[in-house]
């Protein structure tokens, strides 16, 4: 796929999931009352906008976030009471959250749409064994996957998942056998070697199930739980482990090469990308970091608990501390991004 073509493409994406976001953010805040006096995807110069009602409706020049800017949201005290200082905690915390929780959902709506139009949903059930199979002398067909290493199993995806973490393929899994959960520690996955690498492979084949009305909804469910906690896993590796380095992050522009690759090798890979991008943006906004959605919505929550708001200043200090770190985080990643190109 060209260039221009994936350009187009990934500002499509980037620009839909930040409209969605944003509306979060916008039709919760309307919900409650406040005024919101611009709505703006993009971020930098202002390349076009309009006004209606009270609010400026707008488009910038860099398709890296947006913003609904609500009165009195950076101020600890406001005489218009539709201001956002004067809700309710409980309210501001609801409009913060709505942002992410809209990613989430639309995450979920994008894997319920694969679910319905896929074949048989891949159950964590064993069906039957390879050839050569080493997990046949510790599991039975029919056994479901419960849990590996005490991390829960939704679908066969997160066998796949979890096994692909593993460096010598040994875990412990629990199987629910015949009504009864069975422990069975020490599990020897097989190993195979690809280029010259060890990997974790999987020697038995899952049971299909017939889709229906009821367990499609459900699937998608667990499907879309499943990638959220690939999300937290990945994040969490990132930070606190030594599995990817920093040399492996990537900012927009990676993303954008990796929507282009997905969308060249057809709607349901494309599909699955961009579910997994939506999904990763709700996540991370979530995170208690500050200038992102979850770090406003902790200090909401720090003010609950000490029945007291924190000094609206020191807040906005931090705020901004946090923006220039992330700033500086992209501007980071896009660098790795582009000496990965050359």
């Amino acid at each position: 796929m060209n260039t221009l073509l994936t350009a187009i493409i990934a500002i499509f994406v980037f620009g839909t999931l930040i409209l969605i976001h944003e509306f979060g953010h916008f039709i919760a805040a309307k919900k409650f009352g406040v005024k919101v006096n611009e709505f703006a995807i993009g971020m930098g110069p202002t390349v076009w906008s309009t006004q209606k009602g009270e609010t400026t409706y707008a488009l910038r020049a860099l398709p890296v976030g947006g913003f609904v800017s609500m009165e009195g949201e950076e101020e600890g005290e406001n005489p218009d009471s539709r201001a956002f200082c004067n809700k309710k905690p409980w309210q501001r915390l609801i409009i913060m959250a709505a942002g992410p929780a809209m990613n989430l959902l639309l995450g979920y709506l994008i894997v319920l749409g694969l679910t319905a139009s896929g074949n048989a949903i891949a159950t964590p059930v064993i069906h039957s064994f390879d050839e050569d199979a080493v997990t046949s002398q510790y599991f039975e067909p029919g056994d479901r996957i419960v849990s590996m290493d005490g991390h829960r199993v939704h679908t066969a995806n997160d066998i796949s998942f979890y096994l692909s973490r593993e460096d010598d393929g040994i875990m412990d899994v629990v199987v629910l056998r015949d009504g009864e959960q069975v422990s069975i520690p020490d599990v020897h996955f097989k190993m195979v070697n690809v280029q010259g690498v060890d990997m974790v492979t999987i020697d038995f084949i899952v049971v299909g199930e017939e889709k229906n009305l009821i367990n499609v909804p459900v699937y998608a469910l667990d499907w879309t739980i499943s990638l959220t906690k690939q999300v937290w896993f990945s994040l969490w590796d990132l930070v606190f482990t030594d599995r990817y380095g920093v040399e492996q992050m990537s900012g927009p522009v990676g993303v954008a090469g990796a929507i282009g690759e997905s969308a060249a090798m057809g709607l349901d890979q494309f599909a699955i990308m961009v579910g997994v991008i939506t999904i990763n943006l709700g996540v991370f906004n979530l995170l208690p970091l500050p200038a992102l959605d979850g770090g406003r919505i902790a200090f909401v929550l720090l003010e609950m608990i000490r029945r007291k708001r924190l000094n609206p200043n020191i807040e906005g200090y931090i705020n901004m501390a946090g923006l220039l770190a992330l700033m500086a985080l992209m501007v980071f990643a896009t660098f790795n991004d582009i000496l990965k190109l050359i």
